[in-house]
Formats: C-alpha cells, structure tokens, sequence
C-alpha cells in the first residue's frame, strides 16, 4: 500500500507544497512544531532514508538545503533545524524546523495550530523564496 506521502505526491492526498522537482518533494507538515516546519521527501517510497540508494540520498540532501534557504528567508528565525525520524510515516523523509532555541526542536512539544489560510500563506510565501 502507498504511503500518505506517496499519495500527496501522487495528488491524492492535498498539501501545502513549498517546492518540487522530478525527484523531490517538499511540503508543509500540517502538525508543525513550529510555522514553517517543512518535510522533504523522495518522490521514490523507500521507507528507511539510509536504503536510498547513493544518489537519491544525496540528491535529497541537495534539495533539503535549497528548501532550508527558502524557509530561512519566509520565517524569521535564527536557524533551521533538521530532524530525521523514520518512524511516524514509512517513506524516508527529512524535518526542517525554523529555530530559535535549542527547545524549538521537541518533537514532544505542543503543537503549533494553524488555519487553512495560515498554511497557504507560509506555503506559498516559502515557495516564492524557493531557487
């Protein structure tokens, strides 16, 4: 069975997209730690990030960081963090977080809530930063 993110890449499922290429796919997590919080995944399913092969692995390092320098620019902040987790979704997949503090990135903190207009807003303000 396809993953979720194998279903909003495959238009199925919506999300608020920030970037994408032939390979790679990078949205918003609409359960953020913090406004901005950005997933970025290989369009390819592999459930471990540490399974892709070479290239895909560094390729998605690549597409990481040009999506970091987007949300960088979109939400203030001091930095971004990065998070790899593997566990909550079977697809392999990378956390970016705008910092502040250290504590900005607990995974087992309060939720930010977000309405609908706030998501396409930061989506769309994201994706306009996004070379």
């Amino acid at each position: 069975m396809a993953s979720i993110f194998t279903k909003i890449v495959n238009g199925e499922i919506p999300a608020y997209k920030v970037a994408e290429d032939d390979r790679f796919y990078a949205f918003l997590d609409v359960n953020p730690i913090k406004a901005g919080h950005t997933l970025v995944i290989p369009k390819q399913e592999v459930d471990y990030l540490f399974s892709l092969d070479a290239d895909t692995y560094t390729g998605l390092w690549a597409f990481a960081k040009r999506v970091s320098a987007a949300v960088e620019r979109a939400v203030p902040c001091k930095r971004i963090g990065v998070a790899v987790i593997g566990l909550e979704v079977a697809h392999a997949h990378i956390h970016l977080v705008p910092l502040d503090n250290i504590g900005d990135l607990d995974f087992g903190a309060a939720r930010v809530k977000l309405t609908k207009d706030e998501f396409v807003s930061l989506a769309k303000e994201i994706a306009s930063h996004f070379e």
